[in-house]
């Protein structure tokens, strides 16, 4: 089977279809056009150039949102990606709320407790262990660089990790908080920007950019939207940009942090595990053994188990009520 041919788009179609349904899915909710969360990477870019298509360049509002460890670049290319499709962009510095909320405070106090002498003019990021190769146990490190040394890892307590994680995850909750109020301002939806392996494998922050009206390109693997970039005229420089967090002071990318493998690799696998295929049929087109093939395998069966509850609605006690989610 040629799994990486059946993840093929025809991307004018595709821009055409995903920018009907964005439409469409507007108007239903009643709204007069979308906001959205613009990075400097490319989903978002891919979804502020359908945002233009679908609801006109005039009903939309992108909005650029750095603070203390983003990279100078992201705000250029954000700027970039707005510019090219045409839609309203705005800065919103997030960096005064995040310092009044002790993100910053919150997540160093957390590092201290592992690298005591941390402090300023460091820089840090959280990491996993390599997941081809080995079944060994894989668990979180820290990375520490002191100014001008070199990096150093050392192990992460669960309790250090989720206070580091807590802390971080009020940039996604701030930037989605702002999202909001532009969009009751101007009686907009929120349009998500999260592809298929981000929300399928839960890499989202709820209550933060796992929270949307609409979310057009959750059905697209990783490798669609790349493919779609192209025929929507997003910047070489965001297209040709590896996917990264943009969260950490040190640079971070998706493959370290959480996915443990390349984009496309994790594309062939998801899509076999989506479609009921073997490890065997998917080995030769992702370059890996069968034995690794099973280990991606494994590791999107536990992610999916693990990330259940930020898919999951709110609970109503009351059972004459209906669930949605929020």
């Amino acid at each position: 089977m040629d799994i990486p041919f059946l993840l093929r788009l025809d991307p004018k179609r595709a821009a055409e279809e995903i920018s009907a349904g964005l439409r469409a899915a507007v108007e239903g909710l009643g709204r007069r056009g979308g906001v959205l969360g613009l990075s400097g990477g490319i989903d978002s870019a891919v979804v502020a150039a359908l945002c233009g298509r679908g609801l006109g360049g005039a009903r939309v509002l992108a909005l650029l949102m750095p603070e203390e460890d983003s990279e100078p670049e992201s705000l250029e290319l954000g700027r970039a990606a707005a510019e090219a499709c045409g839609i309203e962009w705005l800065v919103e510095d997030i960096a005064p709320i995040l310092r009044a909320a002790g993100c910053y405070e919150r997540r160093d106090r957390a590092i201290r407790g592992v690298v005591p002498e941390y402090g300023p003019g460091w820089r840090a990021k959280i990491v996993l262990p390599p997941l081809l190769g080995s079944d060994r146990l894989r668990l979180w490190e820290l990375v520490v660089q002191p100014p001008g040394g070199e990096p150093e890892r050392v192990r992460l307590k669960a309790a250090s990790y989720l206070e580091i994680v807590a802390a971080t995850n009020l940039k996604q909750r701030t930037r989605k908080l702002l999202e909001y109020t532009h969009a009751d301002r101007l009686g907009y939806a929120v349009i998500g920007t999260p592809n298929r392996l981000e929300y399928d494998q839960g890499f989202f922050v709820k209550g933060g950019d796992g929270a949307a009206d609409v979310k057009p390109i959750a059905h697209l693997y990783k490798s669609q939207v790349y493919q779609l970039a192209e025929e929507l005229g997003v910047p070489e420089a965001i297209r040709t940009r590896p996917p990264t967090t943009d969260t950490y002071s040190l640079p971070q990318g998706q493959d370290e942090f959480y996915f443990s493998v390349g984009y496309e690799t994790l594309d062939l696998c998801l899509y076999a595990r989506d479609h009921g295929l073997p490890a065997g049929d998917v080995a030769s087109p992702a370059g890996l053994s069968v034995e690794d093939v099973e280990r991606v395998f494994r590791d999107i069966d536990r992610k999916r188990v693990a990330t259940a509850y930020l898919h999951a609605p709110p609970v109503l006690l009351d059972s004459t009520g209906s669930a949605s989610s929020a």
